[in-house]
């Protein structure tokens, strides 16, 4: 693994960094007694139109887009927003670092991949979201960023969505609990954080041209409630818009969106920024709410300034951009705690936390008779197959894109990843396969050639094969099959030995057609730069499984909401976007998609509720997950009102594991409503035999339905139902309370 190191212009930058901060003067809003909102008005007193206009945008696409010009503040990293030193307020450098921080190899320097964050929601654990935070913030701290613009919690509406790895599953409670305290672990470093992208931008196909529409009672009952969970929890420095429109406004000019929503109802106080091209306007998108263009100031540089000056845009509102943006900087740290580009990342602790994710993040789906865990006094033969498994694990691309240390293993080039480059990390599981089975003979075959691995698999004691679903930023799997005839190649080793295995590191769900044909499989996701490790770890029963699918398996595309991706057959037109390209402004040719609709028909009905509602058996609920133990649950006991429920699990197997306890409610009839919905949840460690009683808050709006008149939440009177148990499709315990108004 190389140590990371500091590139000379790196190095001089920190040096004028900590020599202005030596000679920095005080001001009245160092005072760290005062609040962050009476800190940002003393600071906005004193700041002039251009100052103001200033902070609401960046300064261009820098190293994102060459020749694009590189601010001097600038630690290349995806944006830059210029400070105003007279008064203190240092520049904010935006990373992309969703499940860690991307461009690293630009200078020579290292980052933690992490599980990808649909992993870490299998794990349904709030301290290892918290510390996926921390590794995140204390890395960007030590590369002189001070903002992250990571924390995706868009719903899992499309399962083929080529970022559902950036995000964090089907259900609003999970998704926006763990989205909200990874940002939370990161907050607490110092650095700005970000909750995106908002809102419904839940595919890639056209992501620029698709309008999302749905009746506001489902919005706010599902993907808006997963946000303003995330963010109660997160009180993030940022929330970024997406690119997408809902009902055909686009997100970052979306007055109900913005203004309404998580400016009024959800008492958001950081500021909005657009993603990096997203804004369209100036006046519109000023008025409907956006707080910050990026990366450059093609609408609120020069004409920003223009509409103040006109009265198009008030100063009041301009004042407000601004106050949104100080506060947040105060309120996070950066101004009173700076980043220090000179300190060094520990990569080894960095891997180590990542391996720990990804030890509760990867999902035992399957274990027929038992297979798992593999025991090496048994097993003397065991062929490994496909996917690059003898040099390493896959990775996510686009803007989450890490850079492997040493480059793609597959693929070595000099400097970081291409775009939609396939990049696969230095962490080969079967390097740690071959450590825990030291006497065994274990070989490789890559699997290209279907007949070639299945005699191997024949003359091996246990086959297993690594199947994989590269996804990228930008792009749709079109179908939730596996690419590259994969499937026969699971079909072909299974026929060939009943002992069989399957490793599935992908973006999301897929189809498993061979399911009934193999012993045993494990869903990896994208593990990071612990995953080889932390899968032969799960394969031999140094860690017992305890993950649980954050998101539903469809057996086939057919039986999801919308079978096709909307616009995914639609041909790309010629558009001429306006871009700044070497500081001159400039229309470019570009093409894409015409503008499409996708309707949410279904509504709030994601994932298992969906299912559930139409009565459909995927291949996996979510909620699922085995263990190398057993449990039971008995005991549910409900408050009067709902707000607090009570449960025991006891483990009834001989190893020491982790369950994840699941609570569901189903409404009154009144409510109209034909699933159950994930209300509360606790992992519970258990020694062998030792049972525990929990007790679970419950957020009422979770039992509410939202009444569009009223603006609100409420309870429907009637019969509330409490279930409890293991997964979606398996709650063996069932109490209840009545609401009457």
């Amino acid at each position: 693994m190389l140590l990371p190191c500091l590139c000379a212009g790196s190095f001089l930058a920190a040096q004028a960094q900590e020599a202005s901060q030596t000679t920095q003067v005080h001001h009245p809003w160092d005072d760290r007694a005062l609040s962050p909102d009476e800190r940002a008005d003393l600071v906005l007193k004193e700041m002039t139109l251009d100052e103001k206009i200033l902070l609401v945008h960046g300064q261009g696409w820098g190293v994102l887009r060459p020749p694009d010009p590189v601010a001097p503040g600038s630690n290349f990293a995806a944006g830059y927003v210029e400070g105003i030193e007279r008064l203190g307020i240092p520049g904010v450098n935006e990373a992309d670092s969703a499940v860690g921080a991307r461009m690293a190899a630009y200078q020579a320097r290292y980052a933690t991949l992490l599980p990808s964050t649909l992993g870490a929601a299998a794990s349904w654990d709030i301290e290892g979201a918290q510390l996926y935070g921390d590794v995140i913030g204390r890395e960007l701290r030590a590369w002189g960023s001070n903002m992250s613009i990571g924390g995706g919690v868009d719903l899992m509406r499309e399962p083929r969505n080529g970022r559902n790895f950036e995000y964090a599953g089907e259900d609003p409670l999970l998704a926006g609990t763990m989205t909200g305290n990874l940002m939370k672990g990161l907050q607490a470093e110092h650095i700005m954080g970000d909750i995106k992208h908002y809102a419904f931008n839940d595919q890639e196909t056209g992501r620029n041209a698709v309008s999302a529409n749905i009746d506001h009672k489902a919005a706010r009952e599902s993907d808006l409630l997963a946000f303003q969970i995330a963010i109660d929890i997160a009180k993030p420095s940022g929330v970024m818009c997406g690119y997408n429109r809902f009902e055909e406004t686009y997100d970052c000019e979306n007055d109900y969106l913005l203004n309404q929503v998580l400016k009024k109802d959800f008492g958001f106080k950081g500021f909005v920024l657009s993603d990096w091209g997203a804004t369209h306007s100036t006046v519109k998108a000023a008025l409907a709410g956006l707080d910050q263009e990026e990366p450059e100031d093609i609408f609120f540089g020069a004409p920003l300034k223009k509409a103040v000056e006109d009265g198009q845009v008030p100063m009041s509102r301009l004042n407000d951009m601004d106050h949104r943006i100080l506060r947040s900087m105060f309120a996070a740290g950066v101004v009173d705690y700076p980043v220090m580009p000179r300190n060094v990342v520990d990569p080894f602790k960095g891997r180590d936390d990542a391996q720990h994710i990804a030890e509760e993040s990867i999902v035992l789906l399957k274990n027929k008779d038992s297979i798992l865990p593999l025991d090496p006094a048994r097993v003397h033969s065991i062929a490994i197959i496909g996917s690059h498994a003898d040099k390493g694990i896959l990775s996510g691309g686009g803007s989450a894109q890490v850079d492997a240390p040493g480059g793609n293993v597959t693929d070595p080039h000099p400097g970081g990843a291409n775009w939609g480059e396939t990049v696969w990390f230095p962490s080969s599981p079967l390097r740690y396969i071959r450590e825990h089975a030291p006497t065994a003979k274990v070989e490789y075959n890559s699997g290209d050639d279907a007949s070639s691995a299945a005699a191997l698999a024949k003359s091996s004691d246990v086959a297993i094969v690594f199947v994989n679903q590269p996804m990228y930023e930008g792009h749709d799997a079109k179908t939730l099959t596996l690419p590259d005839n994969q499937d026969a190649l699971v079909s072909a080793v299974a026929a060939a030995n009943p002992h069989t295995i399957v490793i599935a590191e992908t973006g999301g769900p897929v189809a498993m057609p061979w399911s009934d044909e193999v012993a045993g499989i494990f869903e990896a996701w994208f593990p990071g730069i612990g995953g080889g490790e932390a899968i032969a770890n799960l394969l031999f029963g140094t860690v017992n499984p305890s993950a649980k699918l954050p998101a539903s398996f469809a057996k086939r595309d057919a039986d999801l909401p919308h079978p096709e991706i909307a616009g995914i057959n639609l041909k790309e037109e010629d558009h001429y976007v306006e871009t700044n390209v070497g500081g001159k402004r400039t229309r470019q040719n570009q093409p894409q998609l015409p503008f499409f609709d996708v309707n949410y028909t279904e509504g709030a009905k994601v994932g298992y509720k969906w299912f559930e509602s139409q009565h459909i058996e995927p291949l996996f609920w979510f909620g699922y997950g085995l263990s190398y133990t057993t449990y039971s649950y008995s005991g549910l006991h409900v408050s009067p009102d709902g707000g607090e429920v009570t449960l025991t699990v006891k483990n009834t197997g001989e190893r020491a594991g982790t369950e994840i306890a699941e609570v569901y409610a189903k409404l009154p009839k009144a409510a109209g409503e034909d699933y159950k919905r994930l209300i509360a949840f606790d992992r519970v460690p258990l020694a062998p035999g030792e049972e525990k009683t929990v007790t679970l808050k419950v957020d009422p709006k979770l039992l509410s339905v939202f009444n569009t008149q009223k603006n609100n939440f409420e309870l429907v009177p009637g019969t509330y139902t409490i279930l409890a148990g293991p997964s979606a499709n398996e709650t063996p315990l069932k109490a209840g309370f009545t609401y009457s108004q």
